[in-house]
C-alpha cells in the first residue's frame, strides 16, 4: 500500500511536467516569465518538502515497537571489555542480567525487581555528604 503511494507521489512530477510542456515556438525558443519560473520552482519544492516530511512521519509512526518488544525496558548497561557489556532488561514482573557481545546474546541470571531497589540513604551516608562539602568549602576558601 505504501510502496503504491509513494510510486504515485513520485511520478505526478512527470505528469505534470508533461502537460505543462508548450509546444515548441518556429525558433525554438520557450514563451515564459521568470517569475513564474520560479514560482513553479518553489510550489515543487514546498511540495517535494511536504512529502519527506508525511513519509518520514510514516515511517516513524510505523516503526514504533509493537507486540512483544512493548514489555522491554532497558534498565542499564556497563561495559566489561571493549565490545562486551552487562545489561539489565525488565521484561514484565522479572529483571535478567545479559551478556551482550558482537553477535551473542547470553542469560546471565534472573533478578527480581524488589531487589534491585536503591536502599534510602541513612543520616550517616548524609553526614559524610555533608562533612566533605564543608571541609571542600573550608580548604577552597583557606587557598585564597
Amino acid at each position: 500500500m505504501l510502496r503504491s503511494v509513494l510510486w504515485i507521489l513520485m511520478c505526478l512530477p512527470l505528469v505534470a511536467q508533461a502537460a505543462d510542456t508548450p509546444a515548441p515556438s518556429v525558433a525554438g525558443a520557450t514563451s515564459g516569465s521568470l517569475a513564474g519560473s520560479l514560482g513553479q520552482m518553489a510550489f515543487g519544492l514546498i511540495v517535494v518538502v511536504a512529502v519527506l516530511l508525511v513519509c518520514l512521519w510514516l515511517l516513524k509512526r510505523l516503526g514504533a515497537p509493537r507486540g512483544s518488544a512493548r514489555g522491554l525496558k532497558v534498565l542499564g548497561a556497563a561495559p566489561v571489555g571493549p565490545r562486551e557489556r552487562v545489561v539489565l532488561v525488565e521484561v514484565g514482573n522479572t529483571v535478567l542480567v545479559l551478556g551482550v557481545a558482537p553477535g551473542r546474546v547470553n542469560m546471565l541470571h534472573t533478578v527480581d525487581p524488589d531487589a534491585l531497589t536503591v536502599p534510602a540513604a541513612t543520616t550517616d551516608d548524609l553526614q559524610d555528604a555533608n562533612g566533605f562539602a564543608a571541609r571542600l568549602k573550608s580548604l577552597i576558601e583557606a587557598r585564597k
